[in-house]
């Protein structure tokens, strides 16, 4: 009989303490710690978790200078990757003895200007395996964050199975995904700001697609999702901010390879969880293995750039690229 490797997920639903990185990262760890002592082997926190979701960027006040105001602060907050915040975020996964996956405020080291939606990914060794810059921000997320490459496209080797990652609409690129299905991956992490809430009467199209793309991507991949959705309340950001501050209720889900939901969604600041196994994983490619058997190289094809972003390219004598 095949022994397969079994784990236990879980998606991380809870707001942070926006605008103050310090208090975020405690409460990051803390509630690192609490998914191991549920004894979680991956936990995932939503799109850029640490230190907020700039809802700033979508609200509207008199005073113009505002959201410039929150802009600033913004960036401010922001995490150096490394740094002594993800020392700690290391140390908490460490310590816990679990994977964990969470959305980052990262600051550009070099402008310091600039920051990026980026999805961090750290191992139980208490080491950072790699990270993930979104690669185009949506709509006004475009007046704070930057564009990312295709560098943290990877998928991780983990003992359980292979791990990868996405921030919201990048599941609606189809191309980002389909470039971590090439390579396998097996548990994906599908990290979300959260769904904001309608009236009873009134279809919610964020919750629908957040939760239908996530689902449409565990059945295309043959992978388990975690939709990690985050939380927003006026009462959760300072007073200065909360006229421009939405809400986001979080619904987090966790699915099957199949495609089908078998949790969630998540109520209120909790952690939610789901037993998966490679069985379920291999069954399910099986099946159909998008970029395995299910593929056709002969027809389609996907080129990928995986060269860093260089903005400033420096010579010192003659250019040896000029032409003679």
């Amino acid at each position: 009989m095949v022994k397969y490797a079994t784990f236990k997920l879980a998606a991380i639903q809870a707001a942070p303490v926006f605008f103050d990185l310090a208090a975020s990262t405690r409460k990051a760890c803390r509630l690192i710690a609490e998914a191991g002592k549920k004894g979680a082997t991956l936990a995932a926190f939503s799109e850029t978790w640490l230190p907020g979701y700039p809802f700033f960027v979508w609200g509207a006040s008199r005073d113009r200078q505002l959201p410039w105001k929150a802009a600033a602060d913004y960036l401010a907050n922001a995490v150096d990757v490394p740094g002594p915040v993800t020392d700690e975020l290391c140390e908490a996964a460490r310590l816990a003895q679990l994977d964990v996956v969470i959305g980052v405020v990262e600051r550009d080291s070099v402008t310091r200007g600039t920051v990026y939606c980026t999805l961090l990914f750290i191992g139980r060794e208490g080491k950072i395996l790699g990270g993930h810059r979104k690669l185009k921000p949506t709509h006004r997320e475009r007046t704070i964050w930057g564009e990312g490459d295709a560098v943290g496209l990877t998928v991780y080797e983990r003992p359980y199975g292979r791990i990868s990652g996405l921030n919201c609409w990048e599941h609606n690129m189809v191309l980002p995904g389909y470039v971590l299905m090439s390579q396998g991956t097996q548990i994906h992490i599908a990290a979300w700001p959260g769904a904001e809430p309608k009236a009873p009467a009134t279809p919610d199209p964020m919750w629908s697609r957040q939760l239908l793309l996530s689902r449409a991507f565990a059945s295309q991949a043959a992978a388990y999702v975690i939709l990690a959705g985050g939380m927003l309340s006026a009462d959760d950001v300072p007073a200065e901010y909360q006229e421009l501050a939405s809400r986001y209720r979080g619904d987090s889900f966790i699915i099957d390879p199949r495609g089908e939901v078998i949790a969630g969604p998540a109520e209120g600041e909790s952690i939610l969880l789901a037993d998966g196994s490679m069985e379920n994983i291999l069954a399910a490619k099986s099946a159909f293995d998008v970029c395995g058997h299910y593929a056709r190289p002969d027809i389609f094809q996907l080129r990928i750039n995986r060269k860093p972003y260089q903005k400033v390219v420096e010579t010192i004598g003659p250019d040896p690229d000029a032409p003679a």
